[in-house]
């Protein structure tokens, strides 16, 4: 519901009068902005959340997380809502398993957590495309995150099914939802108010109409907000300390509530970077400092997890295509995996010391094991294993073949016999050259390769380019036409390459019931076996591996890639079967006779 935060007209919003409601306050509890704070039900509240991502937690360690949450003195967990993890084509909703976010939301109330909602539509997070669906773009009159009539119904189309989901989860009904965020830093995107108006109408359209509304942006942003008549909190982290946000926050909102709506206690990672982390002794000190001066706060992440399949987006830092790790370990105070790190035991006495409230004990340890090596006996080269292809003139992209993820392979044959510069225009995102079946080099968007030079024997020559997509762009301007695949078109010296066969390479499953021996080199699927005692958490080290995925039993738990800095990858027990257990994997680069090992750790900073 739309607040203002002072005298008659912020009751008038609460009891829902503005908004054509019954007059009489609805049962349950209510949030609302008074001034410079927040009050439950009439009485001053301060929110201490932390982030989770119900999708990048294994559902049966939802309620694990939620204890831990609770352990460092947490009333509140932030969550957003992924539109491309539920809406997965045109009005085709997964609800499910993994996917129901309701089923969180009311495990965090039986937790005793009030939940904060972010349900975009679009989310940014690091997640592919900013959580916005992939195919959207196979609309060619389509602009994300605009105004544009396309994507408008789209968006509240999902918002509608959203909300039979989670509107009746709201406070006001009883359930745990006391606030929902109105889109996502859009001051640092655009200025496109007829957009922003139009989201909260949606959202308000969708049943969010009973709890607090309100924006998020970067400290020094707010001033750009395109809601002023919503509660504004700002997001920061070091080396933003949090007494200077706050006299920006203070500047632009005077009479506005005190919070920040992400305070960054880590950092995310990209492929062929360092490891972050960060000084957790100041950045407690920041915690405190605003608990103590009674603002409201929500740590961004409590605890990250991981970012499972394809689903890891890319960042563009000055025009630098950078895609992430699987890891979404964050620095966060519950690590990947769940571990308590020193951070959490930081940030629980800061807590504690500002409120003076004594928090639970936290739960204890999730087991973990090193299980014994597991040697890949079978294998099968991806060539050996092509679906029936399109045939096209011109290149697509994956949006045009109505593909989201994965691979993508491109064929056409070289007419003469010639030394030429081949390039790709618009390349999205990482791509193998084949002669003939003999790869002779690669393209990278992420170090701008987009040329190779390439030398012809004869005439009609196969030219191969098999292209990954490696994460689409989840954050800026370059974002909006973000197609994956080869986006533009291939030329060969002067000339423009047509004829073209497409494979599609989705891998929504792994390899296939056609392996054989273990002697495939390069791009193949490699399999082993391996059976466990009991079921337990554990990391399987990739140092050994070239650039691909890894399955376990059939669920894809994440890429890895050799030029770090992530070297594991977490495999929670929830996917392990004590009857037995398949180890699939995808290399561009594969060599026959490897054998997979397991660690009782994650190692997320070995860059190479």
């Amino acid at each position: 519901m739309r607040l203002l935060v002072q005298g008659v007209m912020a009751a008038l919003f609460v009891t829902g009068m503005i908004h054509g409601q019954n007059a009489a306050a609805p049962a349950g509890h209510l949030l609302r902005a008074n001034g410079d704070h927040f009050e439950l039900d009439g009485k001053p509240f301060q929110i201490i959340s932390g982030a989770i991502h119900y999708e990048r937690v294994p559902q049966g360690y939802w309620r694990d997380r939620l204890r831990k949450a609770r352990a460092m003195g947490l009333n509140t967990v932030e969550t957003y809502v992924f539109w491309n993890f539920h809406e997965i084509g045109p009005e085709t909703y997964e609800f499910r398993g993994q996917k129901d976010v309701a089923e969180f939301i009311r495990e965090a109330q039986q937790e005793g957590l009030w939940v904060i909602l972010r349900p975009g539509p679009y989310s940014c997070a690091e997640w592919e495309f900013g959580g916005l669906p992939s195919w959207l773009l196979t609309d060619p009159k389509m602009v994300v995150r605009s105004s544009n009539p396309e994507f408008m119904a789209a968006a509240s189309r999902w918002m509608k099914r959203l909300g039979k989901e989670l509107a009746p989860l709201q406070s006001a009904y009883g359930g745990p939802i006391l606030a929902v965020q109105v889109e996502n830093e859009y001051a640092s995107f655009g200025n496109d108010s007829a957009y922003m108006h139009g989201v909260k109408q949606m959202l308000l359209d969708a049943g969010f109409d009973k709890a607090m509304l309100f924006t998020a942006d970067g400290d020094s942003q707010v001033s750009k907000s395109l809601l002023p008549e919503l509660p504004a909190v700002i997001n920061f982290g070091l080396p933003t300390r949090a007494e200077t946000a706050f006299d920006r926050l203070a500047k632009e909102r005077p009479n506005g509530p005190k919070m920040s709506g992400e305070y960054w206690d880590g950092w995310f990672d990209s492929w062929g970077e360092k490891h972050h982390t960060t000084d957790a002794v100041t950045q407690a000190a920041d915690l405190k400092w605003m608990l103590e001066k009674g603002y409201s706060v929500n740590l961004y992440m409590f605890h990250g997890g991981t970012s499972f399949g394809w689903m890891n987006g890319a960042d563009m830092d000055e025009g630098k295509y950078k895609p992430d790790v699987t890891s979404y370990d964050y620095d966060a105070p519950v690590s990947e995996s769940g571990e308590l790190t020193p951070k959490f035991y930081l940030f629980r006495d800061a807590i504690h010391e500002a409120t003076g409230k004594t928090p639970p004990a936290p739960p204890e340890p999730l087991p973990v094991r090193v299980y014994a090596p597991v040697k890949l006996k079978d294998a099968v080269s991806l060539w050996s294993n092509l679906p029936k292809p399109i045939q096209s003139d011109k290149i697509l992209s994956m949006e045009d073949v109505n593909q989201s993820y994965g691979y993508i392979l491109y064929r056409t044959t070289i007419g003469h016999a010639q030394s030429a510069e081949l390039h790709i225009d618009e390349l999205h995102s990482y791509a193998q050259i084949y002669l003939d079946g003999e790869l002779v080099g690669t393209l990278d968007r992420r170090l701008n390769l987009s040329t190779l030079p390439i030398h012809t024997t004869h005439d009609n020559a196969r030219l191969d380019i098999l292209v990954e997509n490696t994460g689409r762009v989840n954050y800026g301007r370059e974002f909006v036409n973000e197609r994956a695949g080869i986006t533009k078109r291939v030329t060969l010296g002067d000339e423009t390459l047509a004829g073209w066969q497409i494979y599609t390479l989705p891998m929504e499953n792994a390899g296939s019931d056609n392996y054989g021996s273990d002697t495939c080199t390069g791009a193949c699927f490699y399999r082993g076996k391996f059976f466990v005692p009991q079921p337990a958490d554990t990391f399987v080290d990739m140092s050994q591996f070239g650039k691909g995925v890894v399955w376990i039993n059939g669920q894809l738990i994440g890429r890895f890639w050799n030029i770090g800095p992530q070297r594991t990858l977490y495999v929670p027990s929830t996917i392990i079967d004590q009857r037995g257990n398949d180890i699939e994997i995808f290399d561009l680069n594969g060599q026959p006779g490897r054998t997979v090992h397991f660690l009782n750790k994650a190692i997320l900073d070995d860059n190479k």
